[in-house]
């Protein structure tokens, strides 16, 4: 497995409360992008050992070991909590430094037969602001589609034989 260095606590930072305290006992959460879905993080470059989630600061409101290593093509939503459990801040859609999620979109191809609308996708986006969507070879503005997870739904059918490429992270 691939692992790169996260944004987020990636070496040594320290974190603190909205009034500027040291974040003694704080809990950062991982996540899978835009859900609730617990997320591993890793202690070290290796990727073989994965930190506690959620991972519980040290007295000087740094991060065990000092790292934080992120799965490659993955992306994460990190929450900071106080430690009894208030929120502090959330960022979501995060990956890891030099992680080829940032640089390389997928593409999806396939064809309209002016009937459907329905089209599963191979992997789903982050959200919809990071897809988009061509008919042969025009761009589609955001409202003429939705997403949900590998679903993308057309307002209306892409005519019979029309090129469709969505192109996304």
């Amino acid at each position: 497995m691939s692992v790169n260095l996260s944004p987020v606590g990636g070496v040594g930072q320290q974190f603190f409360d909205n009034n500027g305290v040291i974040l003694s006992g704080g809990l950062i959460y991982t996540y899978a992008a835009g859900t609730t879905t617990p997320q591993a993080t890793y202690t070290s470059s290796t990727g073989n050992v994965a930190h506690t989630n959620p991972i519980v600061l040290d007295s000087a409101g740094r991060i065990p070991g000092g790292e934080v290593w992120l799965t490659s093509l993955l992306v994460y939503k990190f929450i900071l909590k106080t430690s009894v459990g208030v929120q502090i801040w959330s960022s979501d859609n995060i990956s890891g430094i030099n992680d080829p999620t940032n640089t390389i979109p997928i593409i999806y191809n396939t064809t309209g037969n002016g009937s459907t609308t329905i089209f599963s996708l191979l992997s789903a986006p982050v959200n919809e602001n990071t897809t988009n969507v061509y008919i042969n070879g025009v761009y589609q503005q955001k409202n003429t589609y939705s997403l949900s997870n590998l679903t993308l739904t057309f307002s209306e059918a892409p005519p019979t034989t029309a090129s469709i490429e969505v192109a996304y992270y």
